[in-house]
């Protein structure tokens, strides 16, 4: 039993454009569907989960979802030559990373599945590495003509704006590497669907008329809004980079602090696209959030439920617990709960000094860890006296002047957090 699936996209604000007849086509039964994934990485990132999303609802609505690694063109690399994210890989690379891709995507798609529309992870090299140039041209390049592929918006865009450096031959004919995927597909295992972000209409309707010219059946196209932060900046990108699915690329914290961290404007779109929570559900949040907007309901309820998707609950329950570390809402021992890079995550920025271990065998004295040892604070009068005004604590902890850090206060065996008043951190790291 098929579901709306167009409609469901509609209401999420996940529908950019459909070739006509898409939504009739959907409703006819079982259909399959394909997104391309590249694979430059062995993670995916937040970039891609709009893409990924669109396929579990797919799956959900009774469909059958095909993930598309694009080994082939991951292989070429950039043909742009511009993106350091899209380097030139090897077999080997490309297998590995395909791996880690599928481990990632079970969390969203139902692979095991004993019913028909079991999602299907393929990969285009497995196809395209015995293809030959003179086959590929005679057999695929002769039905499309260059007008057709010059009459594309992403060429027209790629000419006028580059004009000086021009277009390479490889990124010319990308839209037919893409376009005979589709093909290949339909031919396959009937896949009449092609889905992506806006910006790859041209390349899946080229997929459309190879599978009518050649596959002589009938193709569609659906594409989803490219996601936008409502501050003009770019979503999934922070100073350190992508946002990534991979727990030691980007740790759940930082994960989990990103959606956190999200306007109420984006909060409003983000948690209809990346939960899979109810309209209902979602419009009794809008209600709550705008009755209270300073205690976040959306930004906390849509940090949760996607941490939870892409990590786990324990994972969600340590960085909750990591964001309280930073608001007094935490003891010592919520401090030692948190692995090494967590812990460096949270203090991020934070004044470190080392220390040997050999300063904790008989115990450092305050006003040298305040003071001599660290520069903490300015000198060891000033460092008397906040101890008198009980203002210095040790793992969250207020210490006096007689206290001693020992072994005993390490977190991980490394750190030792200062704190002065309520906003002051310091890190001790022990060596």
């Amino acid at each position: 039993m098929t579901k709306n699936f167009v409609e469901e996209l509609k209401w999420r604000g996940m529908l950019h454009d459909t070739m006509p007849g898409t939504e009739e086509h959907l409703l006819n039964g079982m259909q399959a569907a394909y997104v391309g994934i590249d694979p430059t990485a062995d993670s995916l990132h937040i970039g891609h989960l709009v893409g990924v999303m669109m396929l579990r609802h797919f799956q959900l609505a009774g469909h059958k979802p095909f993930a598309l690694i694009g080994g082939a063109t991951g292989m070429i690399g950039d043909p742009s030559g511009k993106s350091a994210e899209r380097n030139l890989l090897d077999e080997k690379t490309l297998r590995h990373n395909q791996e880690a891709l599928k481990e990632q995507l079970s969390r969203f798609l139902d692979f095991e599945s004993k019913e028909s529309n079991a999602a299907i992870l393929v990969n285009n090299y497995d196809w395209m590495k015995d293809f030959s140039f003179l086959d590929f041209i005679r057999d695929v390049g002769k039905h499309i003509t260059v007008n057709y592929m010059m009459s594309k918006d992403s060429v027209k865009k790629r000419l006028s704006s580059e004009a000086k450096e021009g277009m390479s031959f490889t990124e010319f004919t990308y839209q037919m590497v893409q376009g005979y995927d589709f093909l290949h597909l339909y031919k396959a295992h009937n896949c009449t669907l092609q889905m992506g972000g806006s910006d790859q209409w041209g390349n899946i309707t080229t997929g459309t008329e190879l599978i009518r010219r050649i596959g002589g059946g009938k193709g569609y196209a659906l594409t989803c809004p490219l996601i936008t932060k409502a501050d003009g900046t770019k979503f999934g990108k922070t100073e350190s980079g992508n946002v990534w699915l991979d727990a030691d690329r980007t740790s759940p914290y930082r994960f989990y602090q990103y959606w956190l961290n999200t306007s109420d404007a984006d909060a409003e779109k983000y948690i209809k696209i990346f939960t899979f929570l109810s309209k209902d559900e979602i419009k009794q949040l809008v209600i709550n959030h705008k009755e209270a907007p300073h205690q976040r309901a959306l930004q906390r309820k849509l940090a949760e439920e996607i941490t939870i998707m892409v990590h786990s609950q324990v994972d969600l329950d340590n960085a909750i617990k990591a964001s309280n570390i930073l608001f007094g809402k935490s003891t010592s021992d919520d401090l030692k709960q948190l692995d090494a890079k967590t812990f460096l995550d949270v203090f991020d920025g934070v004044p470190q000094a080392e220390v040997s271990i050999t300063d904790l065998d008989e115990g450092l004295d305050m006003i040298a860890a305040l003071s001599a040892k660290t520069g903490f604070l300015g000198s060891n009068g000033e460092a008397r006296r906040e101890l008198k005004q009980n203002s210095i604590s040790v793992n969250k902890e207020k210490v006096k002047e007689d206290y001693k850090i020992t072994k005993n206060d390490l977190i991980n065996n490394r750190f030792v957090l200062l704190q002065r008043g309520k906003k002051n951190y310091f890190v001790l790291v022990v060596n």
